[in-house]
């Protein structure tokens, strides 16, 4: 039995796109595996045309991710979103700048952005967790206090606060 668990993201007629942009920003393992495409069978009910592309299985470092295209009934909303967990700041500054890029600014906050697709995104500094769920209560508060103020997380300034240094 397989308990593989495989996000499905829909995408308003730019699935491939979408694939190889998340691509080519991961890189690595990161590939396109699989594109199916329409056919005349169903088009009453999917209104695509039959010859465009349905369906793009791709890779993100070794997660498995379908993305679907239909028309733009159902589009990416906060409730669901895709973390990145950052061991630096380099590479925290990295997946912000890409996925960042034609995105929604006033979708940037506490870490969070969204990308030109419309999908949620959120950047933020492995360390963030540690902080989180410190016991030290006061130190927790500084890190969440300083976090719910930046767009970009700052990992030297959420250090800063949770050590209560700022």
């Amino acid at each position: 039995m397989n308990n593989r668990i495989t996000p499905c993201l829909w995408f308003n007629g730019n699935a491939e796109e979408a694939a190889r942009f998340y691509v080519s920003v991961f890189g690595g393992e990161s590939k396109v595996t699989d594109i199916s495409h329409y056919a005349e069978a169903g088009k009453e009910f999917h209104e695509m045309e039959p010859g465009s592309v349905l369906m793009v299985v791709f890779e993100l470092n070794g997660q498995t991710f379908s993305g679907l295209n239909g028309k733009s009934k159902f589009p990416f909303t906060q409730a669901i979103s895709m973390q990145i967990e950052c061991e630096t700041q380099e590479e925290l500054d990295y997946y912000w700048e890409k996925l960042s890029e034609g995105g929604d600014p006033e979708a940037q906050m506490c870490g969070w952005l969204g990308d030109k697709y419309g999908l949620l995104w959120q950047v933020v500094p492995k360390i963030m967790l540690k902080f989180i769920v410190s016991p030290d209560a006061a130190g927790r508060e500084r890190a969440f206090a300083a976090m719910m103020g930046m767009k970009k997380l700052d990992i030297a300034g959420l250090e800063r606060a949770f050590k209560g240094e700022v």
